[in-house]
């Protein structure tokens, strides 16, 4: 896409600005143990972010003109260097003054650019029409949006600025304007068609040619001139502009905001939607440019970068991959002494030309490629999770930042192993001349991203070429400047005061979706972020040969620090030859793909939210609701006796006079005739409405029950035997023993931890303890089809563990401080004990009750 420069409008100059000024992190590893010295970019310079008119207040004008600090988006701790507590807040209000003005005349502009499509849109079903409905709709397409974001976000700011107290917040509204920039985004895809069509327009038009010519814009409040003449065209790319400008704000406020005021982790995380927003539009506003033409003497422009990691020679690497508009580049960061600029070292690079991707034969042929095992990352996790309270815990008793640098740092190493060694999805491209690459990603979503890119390039008319070793040297010389992902993606590159993301459940409803040309048999699946990568959570029913889907399916999601949701919306494919050989799955079509931040405000409450997310011209309607960890862990003793969900285990046991529970037992007898092969079973969600069927059906004590249980798909019922174990007045094994769970676990000597651990499973009551030998083998005869179903003990236990294992609401109090915290202290160790029992040899109810030992010590 051509750089923005119509008509002598001025060139877009945010990219070299937010990146000049952007804090560079620990994007110096490679999977290789080479680490680089980290030093700031050279030549940093502050861009104004207040509109340059007339009608700028001479205030205003003062602090662009003095131009002197460079914004920095990571504040030292405390206040900026120099800065006493109350010059910071003065500076704070300064800061939102000056943007409040810029927004006055940002919210005039857009309302210019509003005023004469009404007449437009009442002309165009007369005899005389000047403009179509669809030419109305493509140049004004968002304006009417992004209108009503920025008049509720000043309306509500405003007040807050005009009535000044130094504890002031308005961080949630920042937060909530940078969680709409999805707006922005679509305004962005259609900006270019927009023009033209108005240009069109123009021409043809003499009656709109006048109109978008002169429109007039209001002066703010206080400005002597009541109104300016503005073409359509230059008002057309105020809202391009906006967002750096915001982003920019959003660095000054950062800059002279208390890391203890409330604003501040707000801000940290409308900063950090802003920068993610901004880097992902990079190709699509403003195409960076190299000293490089292409063959066909073009300006070669960066369109998509990323950490990736390779499987090169058997081993993985981490890379730093560049997707140029004619060729990719795979590079690692070169080791450099200290004081030197940091450079790339190109490891290969392939004309789009020459790039394809491999068949579905060829891959077959390929090396296979073979996972992680699951322990292994989990103790990754757990040392994560260790190293992470280790921290708090030395800032909470001022330690010296020696000790903490020494533990960031070995954190670091854990996560970014964690990272290199996570992904399972194969990403393969071959050169046409016999060589093939092979990367790992974490998810489907970023293989369509990076394929989706290349073959978008490649419908141009491509040539295939050599570079020559300086022409190389060139190139790989300006990737470091050229960047967009600065920093590998793991949680030790995040400031400390930045929102830790969300842990509890996240209740999302799939309802519908529109926008596909043809019938197809369709279905959508939710991933959500963990520990620095994408996690596929729950996928929808296949809604069969239909151009308008209603699913209308509830799926209920764990959260682990997660910060994003991703809804993919594929086409079932029922052709058995077109098998991925990587992983035996058919490859499904990929027909759209969004992604929506959790924001903490708008997802917090007990209300559903609403949402549409627009994906390829596709849009999918969802709701969803949250509900925090902390929240989740409160158990309401139940009064009733009837039924089974929420009833005391001993209670049903009794009344049915059987040792296991019968929902238990037709729950697995059902998952173990039918769903022992089906991939995720457990992990995946089951929908909500067919969970609450069965659980009413079990609570009745319905004659229908098997024929009900033989129909209903089996994530559901799954579900519903987690939901059961979930809904226990205590869990299975109860409050009582939890502190001992979790001393027992932690014990280092094998003896006295077997001795503990067997003990505590002879001082469960009886039904407990059958329910749970019960649980126990089939769970293992689950993990016994891992290479189909892709679930292993670690993954079962991550699972059950925190359902059969829980803190009482009065320990969780004691002991726990924050959602984090939860997740931190204890989901770790709950698994850790399930995993226990479940690598254990089988353990017999009779022999352990025979075998007492001399450990009869009451817990």
């Amino acid at each position: 896409m051509e750089p923005l420069s119509h008509r002598g409008l001025p060139r877009l100059s945010w990219i070299d600005t937010l990146y000049s000024n952007f804090s560079y992190g620990a994007d110096d590893y490679d999977g290789e143990g080479n680490e680089e010295q980290k030093r700031p970019p050279e030549g940093s310079e502050t861009m104004p972010y207040i509109d340059e008119s007339p009608t700028m207040s001479p205030q205003l004008s003062a602090r662009n003109q003095g131009g002197g600090d460079s914004i920095s988006p990571t504040p030292p701790e405390g206040l900026a260097p120099g800065v006493e507590a109350g010059k910071g807040l003065e500076m704070r209000k300064l800061v939102l003054s000056g943007f409040l003005a810029s927004e006055e005349i940002y919210i005039n502009q857009l309302e210019a650019l509003l005023l004469p499509m009404k007449p437009l849109k009442a002309t165009a079903t007369t005899s005389q029409p000047v403009l179509t409905i669809q030419q109305i709709e493509t140049i004004f397409y968002k304006i009417q949006d992004i209108y009503e974001i920025h008049k509720e976000f000043y309306d509500n700011l405003c007040p807050k600025v005009q009535q000044w107290d130094s504890q002031v917040t308005m961080g949630h509204l920042f937060q909530k304007l940078a969680s709409q920039l999805g707006v922005y985004k679509a305004f962005v895809d259609n900006y270019k068609v927009a023009l033209e069509t108005a240009e069109k327009c123009s021409q043809s038009n003499n009656q709109f040619q006048k109109i978008s010519e002169e429109l007039k814009v209001k002066g703010p409040k206080d400005s002597k001139d009541s109104h300016t003449s503005v073409t359509m065209e230059a008002l057309l790319y105020k809202p391009i502009d906006r967002v750096t400008r915001s982003t920019l704000v959003l660095h000054d406020l950062l800059k002279h905001t208390p890391v203890d005021h409330p604003d501040y982790p707000l801000l940290q995380d409308a900063l950090r939607i802003s920068q993610n927003f901004l880097s992902s539009i990079n190709e699509d506003i403003d195409p960076r440019r190299t000293a490089v033409t292409t063959p066909k003497g073009e300006t070669r422009q960066l369109v998509k970068d990323g950490f990736l990691v390779e499987v090169s020679e058997g081993s993985r690497k981490l890379r730093h991959v560049f997707l140029f508009t004619d060729v990719l580049l795979c590079a690692k960061l070169k080791k450099t002494s200290a004081g030197k600029h940091q450079q790339y070292d190109c490891k290969w690079y392939i004309p789009l030309a020459d790039l394809v991707f491999p068949s579905p034969e060829e891959s077959e042929a390929s090396p296979q490629v073979h996972p992680f095992p699951d322990h292994e990352l989990e103790d990754m996790k757990m040392k994560i999770s260790a190293l992470k309270s280790e921290i708090q815990k030395e800032k909470a008793n001022k330690g010296q930042s020696r000790a903490i640098e020494r533990l960031k740092k070995k954190m670091f190493e854990n996560e970014f192993l964690l990272l290199l060694n996570s992904p399972t999805i194969p990403f393969r491209i071959h050169n046409r001349n016999g060589k093939s690459y092979l990367f790992l990603l974490s998810s489907d979503y970023e293989r369509s991203e990076w394929r989706e890119a290349i073959q978008k390039l490649q419908k141009k008319d491509l040539q295939a070429f050599v570079l020559s070793s300086v022409e190389l040297q060139v190139l790989t010389g300006s990737c470091f400047k050229l960047r967009t992902v600065h920093n590998i993606p793991v949680t030790s590159n995040k400031d400390d005061d930045e929102s830790p993301g969300l842990y509890g459940f996240l209740h999302v409803i799939v309802h519908s979706a529109k926008g596909f040309k043809q019938s197809a048999n369709l279905y959508c699946t939710l991933e959500v972020d963990s520990f620095g990568y994408f996690v596929s959570k729950a996928k929808t029913r296949v809604f069969r040969d239909t151009t308008e889907p209603k699913w209308d399916e509830e799926f209920e999601i764990e959260l682990e620090g997660s910060q994003s949701l991703r809804i993919l919306c594929y086409e079932k494919c029922y052709d058995k030859t077109k098998v991925n050989k990587d992983n035996n799955e058919i490859v499904d079509k990929i027909m759209g793909k969004g992604q929506i931040q959790l924001d903490p405000q708008t997802v917090e409450t007990k209300n559903w939210h609403t949402d549409v997310i627009e994906m390829n011209g596709i849009k999918v309607e969802f709701s969803m609701k949250f509900t925090s960890r902390d929240m989740s862990l409160k158990r309401t003793p139940s009064k009733k006796q009837t039924g089974v969900f929420g009833v005391k285990i001993s209670v049903v046991t009794k009344r049915e006079r059987s040792k296991v529970p019968y929902i238990v037992r037709q729950c697995v007898e059902e998952v173990e005739k039918r769903g022992i092969e089906e991939v995720g079973i457990y992990r995946i969600s089951g929908v909500a409405t067919d969970i609450q069927a069965l659980k009413a059906v079990f609570d009745a004590n319905n004659k229908d029950i098997l024929l009900m249980l033989s129909d209903m798909d089996i994530n559901a019922i799954a579900g519903t035997l987690k939901l059961y174990f979930r809904e226990l007045p205590e869990p299975l094994l109860t409050d009582r023993l939890y502190p001992a769970f979790m001393e027992g676990i932690a014990l280092s000597d094998p003896a006295a931890k077997e001795n503990c651990m067997m003990h505590l499973l002879r001082s469960l009551p009886d039904p407990n303890l059958i329910t749970f030998l019960f649980l126990l083998e089939h769970l293992k005869r689950v993990a016994e089809k891992e290479p189909v179903n892709k679930m292993s003990l670690h993954n079962l236990a991550t699972v059950f563990g925190p359902t059969l294992l829980r803190p009482s609401e009065v320990e969780s109090k004691a002991h726990l401080t924050s959602a984090a915290d939860i997740w931190s202290h204890d989901v770790m160790a709950q698994v850790q004990v399930l995993l226990y029992y479940l690598q254990h040899p089988p353990i017999s109810f009779a022999e352990l009750k025979r075998n007492t030992l001399y450990f009869s010590t009451d817990v």
